[in-house]
């Protein structure tokens, strides 16, 4: 993970994730982007596009500019290469756009957390970019003074689709040495015996050479509590999902749980994307 994109509103939601950005860009000798999007009115928009000169417009790109370099003064960012880019675009499709661009391994973005999805960046497109990124979301729920990945919990079915978001996972997991611990959530409509579910969990490790990992089975109402209660069981570091787009694959990948897990977990939460064949 060598580019590292780091969307920010100047919020203190952005500015924690941008800490925890610092610290494993430092971990990965990796580089930042820090991007801010603008949402300009319709019509100053149009006006860009025709190559006027407008001075509000003017105004808001220089202010932008001038914050993106006061925050690359921070301490925590000494010894980090950090890019500032300043967009013209929907934040969502902006965000999107930029990674796929310039080949951004791991995208971090900040959440409000417990209470919800109530900023205009770290709000729905925080929630709309965990959903649809073909690369790893990383959501960072609070200001993070030291970031810790060394115990990761990794909540699924456990099925083919899983193996290539997981390999991502173990390249993550391996800038930070982690212990990965394995779950499979049961639940009254997704019942399995246990020897059956060990057989899953121990049938999907086998196709990985694993050596810092655990494998549970935890019962609960429904997933996103047992994996919210597991993980605080075990006192995670962080919570690692698989999205889908497509409710009907499973609904370990169904978005609306890894979508609940960022707005209600305490805990940083990774997601990967099941890329559509």
């Amino acid at each position: 993970m060598k580019r590292i994109l780091v969307p920010t509103d100047f919020s203190t939601y952005a500015e924690n994730a941008l800490k925890a950005a610092a610290q494993i860009a430092k971990k990965n000798n990796s580089e930042l982007y820090l991007l801010h999007m603008l949402e300009l009115p319709n019509q100053m928009s149009d006006t860009i596009t025709e190559g006027n000169s407008i001075p509000e417009v003017m105004f808001f790109i220089e202010k932008a500019r001038e914050m993106l370099e006061s925050i690359k003064e921070r301490p925590y960012l000494n010894g980090v290469v950090v890019n500032e880019v300043v967009l013209f675009e929907n934040t969502f499709k902006g965000i999107i756009e930029f990674s796929t661009k310039n080949e951004i391994d791991l995208i971090i973005m900040g959440s409000r957390g417990l209470s919800g999805f109530e900023e205009i960046l770290i709000g729905s497109n925080t929630e709309k970019v965990v959903r649809h990124s073909e690369i790893p979301v990383l959501v960072i729920k609070k200001d993070t003074v030291e970031f810790h990945a060394e115990n990761i919990v990794f909540a699924s079915d456990f099925s083919k689709e899983a193996k290539k978001p997981f390999r991502k996972l173990l390249k993550f997991a391996q800038i930070f040495d982690s212990t990965l611990n394995l779950v499979m959530i049961c639940t009254p409509s997704s019942f399995k015996t246990t020897l059956v579910a060990e057989k899953i969990i121990s049938d999907f490790a086998a196709n990985f050479e694993l050596k810092k990992f655990t494998t549970h089975i935890y019962n609960d109402a429904n997933i996103e509590k047992g994996i919210l209660n597991f993980s605080n069981s075990i006192n995670a570091d962080l919570i690692a999902m698989c999205t889908h787009n497509r409710t009907a694959l499973s609904h370990f990948f169904n978005g609306s749980i890894s979508e609940d897990l960022v707005n209600h977990s305490n805990k940083p939460v990774i997601a990967f994307k099941v890329k559509n064949k």
